[in-house]
């Protein structure tokens, strides 16, 4: 399983219209998108003194399936224009990971 993470900042006053932005149309137009080995999203939130911090961790089944989504540039973020008109930064790439061990006692 590979886990996709990516950073994206806002304002303490966006934070909540980001958060509806990213649970209302960018979470559910990459579910439209059905990509094969596609497992699902986590979203995370940290306040800070200055701003709000949103990371997105994606589950892949395979790499070959996060270039089925984002193509050959599979690093590239993506964030749709609704998006990027209430972050105040973003990170231009996501990072990639093999996940090796999950345990959950939950």
């Amino acid at each position: 399983m590979i886990k996709r993470l990516w950073h994206g900042w806002t304002t303490h006053e966006n934070a909540d219209r980001y958060f509806d932005v990213l649970t209302t149309q960018v979470i559910p137009g990459i579910e439209a998108k059905a990509i094969p080995g596609y497992l699902g999203i986590e979203v995370l939130r940290r306040e800070l003194d200055d701003e709000v911090e949103f990371v997105t961790i994606m589950s892949f089944r395979s790499l070959d399936n996060i270039i089925a989504f984002q193509g050959a540039d599979y690093q590239k973020c993506y964030v749709p224009e609704a998006a990027q008109s209430v972050l105040k930064r973003w990170d231009q790439t996501a990072q990639h990971y093999e996940l090796k061990e999950s345990r959950n006692n939950a």
